[in-house]
């Protein structure tokens, strides 16, 4: 996984790699201003709605049925959870929370801190997102900070797109294209379906989980940003693997990948409440 950042640290002082990875990585993206300026086809795509939290990324998001006066919600990743990673198996509903989030402006400057009432879903099987209930609305959001909310695409991504991963924790973005999908993506106890492979561009890094995955063309998120093979091994911790349909495994050294979104709008009924009986809800129960 594209670990929480203090898991990530943890990782390089217990191996003895020390910082080089991070440090190179973090030197050669582009900010927010120098990929505005070097790539003017990426001027739609900023930190608008995105949010940093205490080890991972986010973003504020809305679903395409999602009204203005609906309690707002926050994406990131499962094992971005701040209770530890969901078990194999395991789904999270309506559970209590009171965890914080800065929300960032166009500018990656933090505006505010929200706040979650609850976490209305996690999982790390299938897929690997936590989507948490804000204690403010849409309309709040906008009227006291002119920021909008992130619309998830509720279609399928397609392969060739042009994509940025945007962090809020790091305050940078990754540009790349969708290289393809994923019939199965298996990484330790984990495994996810029809996961989006990245080309070779978006190196992400430790911190950068939970990140959403925008589409160019559209403004729309069609993923969130999770994992990618930092040691060449084969289905291991940090090191996913990919398994087609008939069971035979690629292993792609510094790959990164993220999971689908456009499932997750059919689980959301009115006011945003979490119907996973719903039709054409497929996101995994409890």
């Amino acid at each position: 996984m594209n670990k929480p950042l203090l898991a990530a640290l943890a990782t390089l002082v217990i191996t003895g790699a020390g910082m080089a990875p991070a440090a190179a990585a973090t030197a050669t993206q582009k900010t927010a201003t120098e990929t505005k300026s070097a790539a003017p086809t990426l001027k739609a795509v900023n930190f608008a709605g995105t949010v940093s939290l205490s080890n991972c990324s986010g973003s504020v998001i809305r679903f395409p049925a999602s009204a203005d006066s609906d309690p707002a919600l926050v994406m990131t990743n499962g094992h971005c959870l701040e209770t530890g990673f969901p078990s194999p198996g395991e789904v999270i509903v309506d559970q209590a929370s009171s965890r914080s989030f800065g929300l960032l402006n166009a500018s990656a400057t933090r505006v505010a801190t929200l706040r979650a009432s609850k976490v209305a879903y996690s999982t790390m099987t299938d897929t690997d997102v936590t989507i948490y209930q804000l204690t403010r609305t849409y309309a709040q959001i906008k009227s006291s900070y002119g920021i909008d909310a992130l619309t998830v695409q509720d279609t399928h991504p397609t392969a060739g797109t042009a994509i940025t991963v945007v962090s809020g924790y790091w305050k940078r973005t990754y540009a790349c294209n969708i290289d393809g999908f994923v019939y199965r993506l298996k990484e330790g106890s984990w495994t996810w379906k029809d996961s989006v492979r990245y080309t070779s561009a978006c190196q992400t890094i430790g911190g950068t989980s939970g990140s959403p995955v925008i589409d160019n063309a559209t403004g729309k998120v069609v993923a969130v940003n999770n994992t990618g093979n930092e040691d060449g091994q084969r289905c291991t911790d940090n090191n996913p693997c990919e398994v087609d349909a008939n069971g035979n495994v690629t292993v792609r050294y510094g790959i990164n990948y993220a999971q689908e979104t456009y499932n997750i709008p059919a689980c959301f009924t009115t006011g945003n409440k979490l119907n996973l009986s719903a039709s054409g809800c497929t996101l995994p129960k409890p």
